[in-house]
């Protein structure tokens, strides 16, 4: 199978590593991308379905294991580019532990967030009036410029933030062999932007620093009129390590199975020929029905001709 699942689908329903794999495995899936909820309690069977070559583990989603003593799972409980000097250190202490698990259990991969521009979030407003149908209206296009100027003002110091925070982590990176991939994110005031990220990988490309493409926040993204999603994919392909696939309702609610979304992912079948890792990452109440759909249409729109592993039902 060419497409992983993300166990933020259903590490909060169990208590045994193993019984979260077996339920996974029950769907055709042969791999996993252990996410950013994964409690310490869950490991011990991990590693033991990997030992015993049940499953295969391709990425892992920072921080994971869930840190000791952290209030809740988060991705974003440490940032590497956040203004706060103490906050990067946490950042790349913890990232840097999570890149070494992912040593442990075979990942290719770490995804990271970033962080946030330290800006009011105009994000959520913008959301609101396109739910409301008054997406590029005079008051949107107002509120989007007022976003931009704020932005402009603050991003470039944390973009250098955020690059001295990789240049420490590029060493553990190294050490470890597991690449650690920035991921796009929704909203106008995360870290990196598309600019931002292309000029990253300039710089970290060779020290195994790469970017991870989210589907569905870049199609919020271009819903909010940020950007054209299909023309900076394509412009930003060769640096991608890999992919959360999943689709969007309009405006902005992601981590829907396609096809109950808007996103084309036929205009995306140039993704299946290229070498980078391919996570679905539905929403925890997810229907498992509708997980083994999404494969089935992501295999026609792709054009994906090896046999299937599933059955075809969920169970």
């Amino acid at each position: 199978m060419p497409f992983s699942l993300s166990t933020r689908w259903n590490a909060g329903r169990h208590h045994t590593g193993e019984a979260m794999l077996e339920e996974i495995l029950g769907l055709g899936f042969d791999c996993v991308e252990l996410g950013y909820d994964l409690r310490g309690e869950l490991v011990p069977g991990v590693k033991a379905m990997l030992a015993a070559r049940a499953i295969r583990v391709d990425s892992v989603h920072n921080f994971c294991p869930v840190p000791v003593g952290a209030p809740r799972p988060h991705p974003e409980l440490y940032t590497p580019g956040a203004p706060d000097r103490r906050e990067r250190e946490f950042a790349v202490v913890h990232i840097s532990r999570t890149l070494r698990f992912a040593a442990e259990v075979g990942a290719k991969v770490v995804v990271c967030h970033s962080g946030n521009v330290d800006m009011p979030s105009f994000s959520y407003d913008l959301l609101r009036l396109a739910a409301r149908g008054e997406q590029f209206t005079e008051a949107y296009e107002a509120l989007k410029l007022k976003a931009q100027i704020a932005r402009d003002k603050r991003a470039p110091r944390q973009v250098e933030w955020l690059g001295e925070s990789l240049e420490q982590l590029a060493a553990v990176v190294r050490e470890t062999g597991v690449e650690l991939a920035l991921e796009n994110l929704p909203t106008w005031e995360a870290l990196p932007a598309e600019l931002e990220s292309e000029q990253l990988m300039q710089r970290f490309r060779s020290a195994g620093i790469r970017l991870w493409w989210d589907i569905g926040h870049a199609q919020i993204r271009e819903n909010l009129g940020f950007i054209n999603a299909n023309r900076w994919l394509q412009r930003l392909a060769p640096h991608i390590a890999g992919l959360h696939i999943h689709d969007v309702a309009p405006p902005g609610q992601d981590h829907v199975m396609p096809p109950r979304g808007q996103v084309d992912f036929k205009a995306l079948s140039f993704l299946a020929g290229m070498d980078m890792v391919r996570v679905l990452e539905p929403a925890p109440n997810t229907d498992a029905g509708d997980i083994v759909r999404a494969v089935a249409h992501l295999r026609a729109a792709w054009n994906l001709t090896e046999p299937e592993t599933p059955s075809g039902e969920a169970t």
